[in-house]
């Protein structure tokens, strides 16, 4: 069946923003113009891809498939138009990155600002979410990732610092009023502040010292769902309610304002920093190229 690869475009690009004013302003067009274009490719199909409500977009089950497919296909054209057009001098395009909550707050700030402005022609998007997709089919160029969740055939750079630790902490007034852990067990009578994955699964604590690794599934006052709420139990965890078990990084500057005391320090866990993972594909985007070439310079 013949499909004008225009109309596969727009479909693509529609999914991807996840609405037609979104990616009518991406493409600088109309709204009903994409909403039209959408349409006539279902009729050629004789399928429907996208379901449609007043508030959200979504592809239905045969247009993920469709996406699933075509994703990576557009992916590696516009690498072949970025390579063409960063043949004149300095790289110029849209760099995509998928990035976890954690990364968007303690890697990327120190990272991007350098780098937009030792390269000027290229523009940023970062999309984060906590769920972990297929990179190329969410139309990103690349993500940051911890090594237990990278795909085995991605090309992994690190990226940010390469050590990083959990660490645990209340506040001095809940311990004045609750009395301090003295062992990771002990958290098991205090009021923690849980997170949990948008699945519902609530990842256990772990602390290790001296090659001893103690798992805990601690209770509490409060649970939050999605990186980005974590925020609310740090203010929770300033605020008296409980203790929190986070990334060290997002509590440093409450720790050291003295907002926060430090937990169990001798058992917080360390692991290894996250890393830029993308497919290993012949042609790699001057964007991503410059952005990889960046993170491996030296500081």
């Amino acid at each position: 069946m013949k499909v004008d690869p225009a109309d596969l475009g727009v479909f693509v690009a529609v999914a991807r923003a996840g609405g037609f004013r979104a990616a009518a302003r991406s493409a600088g067009t109309s709204a009903s113009g994409l909403s039209e274009t959408v349409r006539r490719l279902e009729d050629r199909l004789g399928v429907r891809l996208l379901n449609r409500t007043t508030r959200s977009v979504v592809p239905t089950e045969a247009g993920a498939r469709l996406l699933e497919r075509l994703g990576p296909a557009f992916a590696e054209m516009e690498a072949a138009v970025d390579v063409i057009a960063g043949e004149g001098g300095r790289p110029v395009g849209t760099l995509r990155l998928n990035v976890p909550v954690v990364a968007a707050r303690l890697v990327l700030p120190a990272i991007l600002p350098p780098f937009l402005a030792a390269h000027p022609d290229i523009r940023v998007e970062v999309k984060v979410e906590q769920s972990y997709v297929d990179v190329i089919a969410a139309g990103c160029d690349a993500g940051i990732r911890y090594e237990e969740r990278l795909e085995a055939d991605m090309i992994a750079i690190p990226i940010g610092p390469r050590v990083q630790r959990f660490a645990t902490a209340a506040a001095p007034a809940y311990l004045a009023r609750r009395g301090r852990p003295a062992h990771p067990h002990d958290l098991l009578t205090h009021a923690c502040l849980r997170g949990q994955f948008a699945s519902g699964v609530r990842p256990a604590w772990e602390f290790e010292r001296d090659a001893e690794v103690i798992r805990i599934d601690p209770s509490g006052p409060l649970i939050v769902s999605g990186g980005g709420a974590s925020e609310l139990s740090v203010e929770a965890a300033i605020g008296g309610v409980g203790v929190i078990h986070l990334f060290e990084g997002w509590l440093r500057p409450h720790l050291d304002s003295g907002a926060l005391e430090p937990v169990l320090e001798p058992w917080w866990q360390s692991f290894a920093g996250p890393f830029l993972y993308f497919p290993g594909r012949r042609l790699v985007p001057p964007p991503l190229r410059a952005f990889v070439d960046f993170i491996k310079s030296p500081a």
